[in-house]
C-alpha cells in the first residue's frame, strides 16, 4: 500500500509538472500575442529558412542588403546646371573609384580561393595540371582586369559551399513543408474523421428514430386492429344478444305469466302509504299471515291469497283469475315509477294512481298523471278518503258498492257531487273517466277510458276493488306484455349499506334468471362496472328485516321478484338504472354499453355550449323525467351543463361555481329533486357563490328557478336603465309652452316609439344640439314613466351641463326632438329589455342609428 501510495504521489507531482509547464507555455503565448512577436510554428521555419539563406549568402562573399530604404531628402533647393555637372562629374569618380576597389576586393578572394583549390587538389595529377591551366587561365583574366572572369573564378569553392548550404536550406524548407503538409493533412483527416463520427452518429440517431417511430406505428396498427376486432366482436356479440332476445320473445306463452308490477302515486297527503299499507296488510289484520310475502322494495301477493282477498267481491263479478302473484312496490310515489325503468322501457305495467276525494287534482297528481300517460301505462284511479264524506257509515273491509249501499241517500248525494268533479278535473287534462261498476263494454275497451274505484284507506272499503280491478287489467289488456321472458329485465331499486355484507343492492328483477356467480354489469357515473354476485338474498315469509342471519339465500332468483345482490365495487351504481348479467355468448364491451345507454343518451342532449345550471336527481328515471321537463316544457328552456345522481357533495358545488367565472352567475345553480343535501355541502355553496334549490316536486324546483332568475334579470333591468335608451320622436306643442328655460316644460306628442324618464333629448337638425334629459312625464296632472307612439304629454327637461338653453332661442317647435341612442344603449337595450319593445320600436331604432351614424 505504502508502494502504490508514492506511486500515486510521484504520477500526481509529474502530472501537476506537466500541467505548470503548459501553463507557463500558454502566458508565454499570450504575452507574445499582446507584444506581437507571437509566430506560429511554419511562420518559425519560414524565419529559419529566410535566415539560413541569408547566412550562406554571406559565407560566399555576396553583400547583402539591410534592407533599409535611403529616407527622402526635403527641402533643398534646385540646383544650377554647373552644380549639377560637377556632382555627375564627381559621381563618375567616385563610381570608378568603387568598381577599382571591388575590382582589388575580388582578385585577392580570387587569390585565396585559387590556394586553397591547389591545396585540395595536390593529391591528383591530372586535377592539378587541369587545375594549372584553370588557373594560368584565371590569373591571365584576372590580370587583364575583366570583372565576368574574376566572378567566375571566384565561383569555384565558394559556389559549391553556397550551393551546398542554399541546398541544405532548400532540403531544411522542404522537411518543413513536408511538415506543414503533415500537419495540414493531419487537420484534414482529423476534420473527416470528425465529420464521419458525426455521420454516424446521425445515422445511429435516425435509426433509433425509425425504429421508434416503426415501433409506434406498429403499436398503432396494433391498438387500430383491436379496436377494430373489439368493436367487430362487440357488433357480433350485439347480434347474437339481440338474435336471442328476439327467440326468446317469440318463445313466451299466455300459460306462463308472470306477476304484474304495482306502483301507487298520487299527490302529497292523500293516501298513498295508508293504502299501500292496507293492501299489504289486508289479511295480516285478519291474522293470515300466510301469501304475503316482504320481498326487497315490494310485497309479492301469491295467486291464492289474491283469491282470498277478492273472495267476497269475485261471488259478483265472477273472474277468473289465472295470474301467478302480485307484485306491489313498496316506495309510494312517483320517484318509484320514474324508478322502474330499464333500457328505455318501463318496468311498471300498471298503477294505481291516488285522487283525494276532498281535494280533486292537485299538482303532484298532475305530474303523476303526466308521467303515466307519457309512458303509455294503464292506471286505475283510487277516488281516496271516501269514509270523509258526511255521515259515513264504517263497512269495514268491504266491497265499495256493498259499503255504498248502507249509506244514507245524502252521503250518496255528495260522493256523487265529488266524484262528478274528480271527472271534471281528469277531463280538464284530457282524461276520460268513470266508476268502473258504470263502465260499458264500449269504455273497457277502448283504452283513453279510466276506471275510478272509491276507497278508504282506513277502513279499507274498495281495497278489494282495487286488487280485482288490477288483475282485471293486468289479464284483459296486458296479457302480452306479462309473458314471462327469459330476457333479464332487471333494475337497481336502491344502494344500501348492510352491517355484516357491505354494500349491496337492491334490484327488481321483472323477467329472466339471476343467478349467483353471474357476471353482473352495473351502471355508475364513472363509467360500467363489472362484479360477480356473491350472493342473493330474500327476506322471510315473517317480513322483519332486522338481522343479516334472517335472510334468505337463493342460488337463482326468476322474475318478478325483489332481490339483494351482495357483490363488490358497488358504492357507485346509480338507482334507477338497468343491471345486465354476461352470458356465455356474450361480449362484456356490449353488455357494458348498453348498460350505459341510458345515461349516455342523457349526457349526450345536455347544453353543448357548456353553460347552464347541474340538475341533481335521486334516480335516473327522475333526472331523466326532470332533464325533459326543464327542455321541453318550460319557456324558455332552462339549459343544463351537468348532471348527477343521489346526495350532493362539496365537489358537485365546486364543478358548477366554474359558471361564475366564465361570467353567467345565474347558472352557478343546482336544481336537487329528491335528494338530501349535507350542511357542509350547503355552507360551501354560499362561500363559492352557488344556489342550490331543492324539491319534491318538479313544478316547485322550476318555480323557484323561475322566481330567482327574475328577480336577477329585474336587478340587472335597473342596472342597465341608466344606460339604455328607449327609441323615440317627440314634436313640441307651441300652444303648450310653460316655461322656456331651466327647466324647460312643454306639452308634446309622441310621434314615435317610447318616450320614457330619463331619456336624453337631442335635435340632430341643429347638429346633435343637446336640449337635455326628461325628468318626469305627466298626463291629465298624473305623473308616469313612459308615453307611446300617440300620447299628448307634458314633459320637463332638465340640462345640467348647459342650463342656460332656452325654448325659442336655441330651438322651436318647428324643430322635432329625438332620443339620443348611441352602440352601448342599444346593447343594453337588446339585452335587458328585448320584450319591452315592440317590431316597430326596433324598426325606429334602425332608423335612428342611420341618424347617428351608429354602427
Amino acid at each position: 500500500e505504502e508502494i502504490e501510495r508514492k506511486e500515486q504521489e510521484e504520477a500526481d507531482r509529474i502530472r501537476l509538472e506537466k500541467e505548470r509547464k503548459k501553463q507557463k507555455e500558454r502566458e508565454k503565448k499570450e504575452r507574445q500575442k499582446r507584444e506581437g512577436t507571437y509566430m506560429t510554428k511554419k511562420q518559425k521555419q519560414q524565419a529559419a529558412l529566410a535566415q539560413q539563406r541569408l547566412e550562406a549568402m554571406r559565407a560566399a562573399g555576396m553583400e547583402v542588403p539591410s534592407g533599409g530604404r535611403n529616407k527622402p531628402q526635403y527641402g533643398k533647393k534646385k540646383k544650377s546646371k554647373e552644380e549639377l555637372e560637377e556632382e555627375k562629374a564627381a559621381e563618375q569618380a567616385r563610381k570608378a573609384e568603387e568598381e577599382a576597389r571591388k575590382a582589388e576586393e575580388e582578385a585577392r578572394k580570387a587569390e585565396e580561393a585559387k590556394k586553397a583549390e591547389e591545396a585540395r587538389l595536390e593529391e591528383a595529377k591530372k586535377a592539378e595540371e587541369e587545375e594549372e591551366e584553370d588557373s594560368g587561365d584565371e590569373w591571365d583574366a584576372s590580370d587583364s582586369g575583366d570583372d565576368w572572369d574574376a566572378d567566375s573564378d571566384a565561383s569555384g569553392p565558394k559556389m559549391d559551399a553556397l550551393e551546398k548550404r542554399l541546398k541544405q536550406a532548400t532540403t531544411s524548407m522542404e522537411d518543413s513543408s513536408d511538415d506543414d503538409e503533415d500537419l495540414i493533412e493531419k487537420e484534414k483527416r482529423k476534420e473527416k474523421e470528425r465529420l464521419a463520427q458525426l455521420g454516424k452518429e446521425r445515422a445511429e440517431r435516425e435509426r433509433i428514430q425509425a425504429e421508434r417511430m416503426a415501433e409506434i406505428q406498429a403499436q398503432q396498427k396494433e391498438m387500430e386492429m383491436q379496436e377494430l376486432l373489439i368493436a367487430q366482436k362487440k357488433e357480433d356479440g350485439k347480434k347474437r344478444r339481440l338474435e336471442q332476445e328476439k327467440a326468446n320473445l317469440a318463445a313466451r306463452t299466455r300459460d306462463d305469466l308472470r306477476c304484474p308490477i304495482v306502483v301507487i302515486m298520487g299527490h302529497v297527503d292523500t293516501g298513498k302509504t295508508k293504502l299501500l299499507d292496507k293492501i299489504r296488510k289486508t289479511n295480516v289484520q285478519e291474522g293470515e299471515a300466510g301469501g304475503i310475502t316482504q320481498q326487497i322494495g315490494a310485497t309479492y301477493f301469491e295467486k291464492k291469497t289474491l283469491l282470498a282477498q277478492t273472495a267476497k267481491l269475485n261471488e259478483t263479478e265472477k273472474f277468473d283469475l289465472n295470474l301467478p302473484g302480485m307484485l306491489v312496490i313498496d316506495t309510494p310515489g312517483h320517484e318509484s315509477f320514474t324508478n322502474l325503468r330499464s333500457r328505455g322501457s318501463s318496468l311498471c305495467d300498471v298503477a294505481i294512481l291516488v285522487v283525494d276525494l276532498m281535494h280533486g287534482l292537485e299538482q303532484q297528481t298532475i305530474e303523476s298523471l303526466t308521467m303515466l300517460r307519457n309512458r303509455g301505462t294503464p292506471f286505475v284511479v283510487a277516488l281516496n278518503k271516501v269514509d270523509r264524506c258526511y255521515d259515513w257509515k264504517t263497512c269495514k273491509d268491504t266491497p265499495i258498492r256493498d259499503a255504498l249501499k248502507e249509506q244514507s241517500e245524502g252521503t250518496i248525494q255528495e260522493f256523487r257531487s265529488r266524484s262528478s268533479d274528480a271527472k271534471i278535473q281528469l277531463q280538464e287534462q284530457g282524461v276520460n273517466s268513470n266508476i268502473y261498476w258504470e263502465m260499458g263494454d264500449d269504455d273497457w275497451e277502448n283504452s283513453d277510458f279510466v276506471p275510478l274505484v272509491p276507497t278508504s284507506a282506513i277502513s279499507g272499503e274498495g281495497v278489494q276493488d282495487v286488487l280485482l280491478l288490477l288483475c282485471q287489467i293486468a289479464q284483459r289488456k296486458l296479457w302480452r306484455q306479462i309473458m314471462w321472458c327469459a330476457n333479464l329485465q332487471c333494475t337497481v331499486l336502491e344502494v344500501k349499506a348492510i352491517d355484516g355484507l357491505g354494500m349491496t343492492v337492491d334490484v327488481l328483477v321483472v323477467n329472466g334468471y339471476l343467478k349467483e356467480g353471474d357476471k353482473a354489469v352495473f351502471c355508475t357515473l364513472d363509467g360500467p362496472i363489472v362484479s360477480e354476485i356473491r350472493g342473493l338474498l330474500t327476506p322471510p315469509p315473517s317480513r322483519e328485516m332486522r338481522v343479516k342471519s334472517e335472510y334468505i339465500h337463493h342460488k337463482e332468483i326468476k322474475g318478478a321478484l325483489g332481490v339483494k345482490v351482495i357483490g363488490n365495487g358497488l358504492e357507485k351504481v346509480m338507482a334507477g338504472t338497468p343491471v345486465m348479467v354476461v352470458g356465455p355468448d356474450d361480449e362484456v364491451e356490449d353488455i357494458k354499453a348498453e348498460v350505459m345507454s341510458d345515461l349516455t343518451k342523457l349526457q349526450e342532449k345536455l347544453s353543448t355550449d357548456k353553460k347552464g345550471v347541474m340538475v341533481q336527481a335521486s334516480t335516473l328515471g327522475a333526472l331523466e323525467a326532470l332533464l325533459q321537463f326543464l327542455r321541453e316544457e318550460t319557456k324558455p328552456p332552462i339549459p343544463v351543463s351537468a348532471i348527477g345522481i343521489g346526495t350532493i357533495h362539496k365537489r358537485d358545488v365546486t364543478k358548477i361555481s366554474i359558471m361564475n367565472e366564465k361570467g353567467c352567475p345565474e347558472y352557478a345553480t343546482i336544481l336537487a329533486f329528491d335528494v338530501p343535501v349535507t350542511k357542509e355541502t350547503r355552507e360551501h355553496a354560499e362561500e363559492v357563490n352557488v344556489r342550490i334549490f331543492t324539491a319534491d316536486i318538479i313544478y316547485h324546483l322550476f318555480d323557484q328557478f323561475t322566481r330567482f332568475m327574475e328577480n336577477l334579470n329585474e336587478k340587472r333591468r335597473e342596472d342597465a336603465a341608466a344606460i339604455a335608451v328607449f327609441p323615440s320622436i317627440i314634436k313640441i306643442l307651441p300652444q303648450h309652452v310653460f316655461n322656456t328655460k331651466d327647466p324647460i316644460i312643454v306639452g308634446v306628442e309622441v310621434v314615435e316609439g317610447i318616450l320614457k324618464v330619463g331619456t336624453p333629448l337631442c335635435v340632430p337638425a341643429l347638429d346633435g344640439l343637446n336640449v337635455g334629459i326628461v325628468t318626469s312625464i305627466e298626463q291629465n296632472g298624473k305623473e308616469q314613466e313612459t308615453a307611446r307612439k300617440g300620447a299628448s304629454v307634458a314633459i320637463k327637461i332638465v340640462n345640467e351641463n348647459n342650463p342656460t338653453i332656452t325654448y325659442g332661442r336655441q330651438f322651436d317647435a318647428s324643430n322635432s326632438l329625438y332620443s339620443t341612442l348611441s352602440r352601448a344603449s342599444i346593447d343594453a337595450l337588446k339585452l335587458h329589455f328585448k320584450e319591452k319593445l315592440e317590431n316597430e320600436d326596433w324598426r325606429l331604432v334602425v332608423k335612428l342609428k342611420k341618424v347617428f351614424n351608429i354602427i
